[in-house]
C-alpha cells in the first residue's frame, strides 16, 4: 500500500487549524479535530500553490504575536 500523501494522482484538500498552520490532507480522509478544510478538493498542484500563496509566515500564530508584542 503507498502513502496517499505522497500520491501526486490523489484528490486533497488544504486544512487549516487555530495556529494557522496549513497541511494537505487526502480528500477521502475525515478532517481531523481541530482542523477545517479551507481549499479544495482539487489536484495536488493547486493545493501546494494555494498553500504557497496563503500560508507566508511559517511561525505558529501564537509565537507569531508574542513576537511581534516585544
Amino acid at each position: 500500500m503507498s502513502n496517499p500523501f505522497d500520491d501526486q494522482d490523489t484528490t486533497f484538500r488544504v486544512l487549516v487549524n487555530h495556529e494557522d498552520q496549513h497541511c494537505l490532507w487526502p480528500a477521502f480522509a475525515d478532517v481531523p479535530d481541530g482542523w477545517q478544510s479551507v481549499y479544495g478538493p482539487s489536484d495536488r498542484p493547486s493545493c501546494v500553490a494555494y498553500v504557497t500563496a496563503h500560508w507566508t509566515d511559517l511561525r505558529p500564530r501564537s509565537l507569531a504575536a508574542r513576537m511581534e508584542a516585544s
